[in-house]
C-alpha cells in the first residue's frame, strides 16, 4: 500500500473552489499545474480573514494590528523553514524563484566574478535561470557554459561533470524541469560541485510543490522556490541561502526595513535575512502561502508525490496508445509533467481546441526556448497534473484529444 492510498482525494479536491466551476458549457479539467496550483479554501480564507481583520503594515507600527500582520508573517517564515528543513533565518522571503535568483545574481556574484569566470547551466533550465546570469556575466566579463541533455530528457551527468572545469565559479540547476518533468540527481551534482569549489543555485520551482524537500541533506548553496505552485498566492517565495553566504552578501535593493541606521554618511544594514527584504513585503500572500504549506502538510508530502506518480503512469500510457502523439521528455526519474505534440498539428491549436472541450494545458516554448531548440520544435502542448486531479479526468483529457485530432485531420 502506497501513502496515497489512505487518503481521500474526492475529499481533497473538494477542498478546491475552482474545481468545481465550468469552461465553455464542460466541467473543468485543469492540467496546467507546472503553471500555478489552485487554491484550496483554507489559503483563500487565511488571506481573506488577513484583510479583513489584521491589516497592517508590518515591523513599522507600534498598534495590535502592526503587531499581528508581523507574527503572522514571521510565522508563516517559519512554517515554510520548518517545510523546508532549514532555518528561519536562512530564509529571505520574496516574490518568488525569479527574484531570488536575480537576487543571487546581482548581490553574490557580480560582486565576485570577473573576466574569465564562467557560470555552468543546463540545457533544461527555465528562463529565470537563464536569463539573470548572461546580464550578470555580460557586467562582470564571464561567459556562460552549457551542460546538455540525453534524447530522453535526462541530463547526461559524465557532461555536467567534465563541463566543471576550473573556471566555473557557479552552477544554476533546476531540481525539476518544467517541461521534460525530470527529476535531476541534485545531492550528487551538488557533491561534485562543492569537491570542485563551485557554489551551486537550485531552482525548486517544481520540485517544492510536489516532493518532500531537505534542503541542507542537497548540499547546494542556494535554493529558489515560488509559492504559488505550491498552493499559495501569486508573488510569493523565498531564498534559501547558507548563513555565510547571507552574511557576506550586500543589500540587493535599498529601502525601508532592511536597515538598521540611516544617516546621509552612511548607512548600517540590517541582519540577514531582513537586509534583503527592502520595502512592504506581499504579508496577506505570505500568510495565504503559511496556509498553503499548512495544507500540504497535513496532507503529506509522501502522499502527494505518491498520488501524482500513478496519475503521471496512468496518463503516460493512456497517451502512448494515441498515433501520432510524441511525448517529449522519458527520462527514468520524473514528475507528473507530460510535454507531447500530435503530428501534423500545432501547440497552440491543440491547445485552444482542448480548451473548447474544458481542458486546460498550456501550449508554447515554456519559457524554455534552449529546449525547444534542441529537440527541433517551436512549441509544445504540457499537461501538468497535481494530486487534486483524478483517474476520470485523465480518461476525459485523452477522449478530448482523441477528438480534437479527428478535427485537425
Amino acid at each position: 500500500m502506497s501513502a496515497a492510498d489512505t487518503i481521500d482525494w474526492t475529499a481533497i479536491r473538494a477542498d478546491f473552489p475552482l474545481l468545481t466551476r465550468e469552461v465553455h458549457g464542460k466541467p473543468l479539467i485543469y492540467l496546467d499545474s507546472a503553471n500555478t496550483g489552485q487554491k484550496p479554501a483554507r489559503v483563500i480564507e487565511a488571506v481573506d480573514d488577513f484583510f479583513r481583520r489584521h491589516n497592517a503594515n508590518g515591523s513599522r507600527a507600534g498598534h495590535s494590528l502592526g503587531s499581528e500582520a508581523t507574527e503572522a508573517y514571521e510565522a508563516a517564515r517559519a512554517k515554510l523553514a520548518g517545510f523546508l528543513r532549514v532555518h528561519h533565518d536562512e530564509l529571505v522571503l520574496c516574490s518568488g524563484t525569479t527574484f531570488a535568483i536575480n537576487l543571487v545574481a546581482y548581490a553574490w556574484a557580480l560582486p565576485r566574478l570577473k573576466p574569465g569566470d564562467a557560470i555552468l547551466l543546463t540545457r533544461m533550465e527555465h528562463h529565470a535561470n537563464i536569463v539573470p546570469w548572461q546580464l550578470v556575466a555580460e557586467r562582470c566579463g564571464a561567459r556562460i557554459k552549457v551542460a546538455e541533455i540525453r534524447e530522453d530528457g535526462a541530463l547526461d551527468l559524465d557532461a555536467l561533470y567534465a563541463a566543471m572545469t576550473p573556471e566555473v565559479k557557479l552552477l544554476g540547476l533546476t531540481h525539476v524541469s518544467n517541461v521534460l518533468g525530470t527529476v535531476n540527481p541534485v545531492r550528487e551534482i551538488c557533491r561534485e560541485a562543492r569537491r570542485r569549489g563551485i557554489v551551486s543555485v537550485i531552482d525548486g520551482s517544481q520540485a517544492a510543490p510536489h516532493r518532500a524537500l531537505d534542503i541542507p541533506a542537497l548540499g547546494c548553496d542556494f535554493y529558489a522556490i515560488t509559492g504559488h505552485k505550491m498552493c499559495g498566492p501569486t508573488g510569493t517565495g523565498a531564498l534559501w541561502a547558507k548563513k555565510e553566504h547571507l552574511a557576506a552578501m550586500p543589500p540587493f535593493l535599498g529601502g525601508g526595513e532592511m536597515i538598521k541606521e540611516v544617516r546621509f554618511e552612511v548607512t548600517v544594514f540590517n541582519d540577514p535575512p531582513h537586509r534583503f527584504e527592502a520595502g512592504t513585503p506581499n504579508i496577506a500572500g505570505h500568510i495565504g502561502l503559511g496556509a498553503a504549506i499548512d495544507y500540504l502538510s497535513a496532507i503529506g508530502m509522501m502522499a502527494i508525490e505518491s498520488r501524482e506518480a500513478e496519475l503521471l503512469q496512468h496518463a503516460t500510457e493512456e497517451l502512448q496508445r494515441l498515433d501520432g502523439l510524441r511525448i517529449i521528455g522519458k527520462a527514468p526519474d520524473k514528475a507528473a509533467v507530460i510535454s507531447f505534440l500530435i503530428e501534423g498539428a500545432h501547440a497552440h491549436d491543440l491547445a485552444t481546441l482542448l480548451d473548447l472541450e474544458g481542458v486546460a494545458v498550456r501550449s508554447g516554448h515554456h519559457c524554455a526556448h534552449p529546449l525547444m531548440q534542441f529537440y527541433g520544435v517551436p512549441a509544445t502542448c504540457r499537461a501538468s497534473f497535481a494530486f487534486y486531479n483524478t483517474h476520470e479526468e485523465i480518461e476525459s483529457f485523452v477522449a478530448a484529444l482523441r477528438k480534437v485530432r479527428r478535427l485537425l485531420g
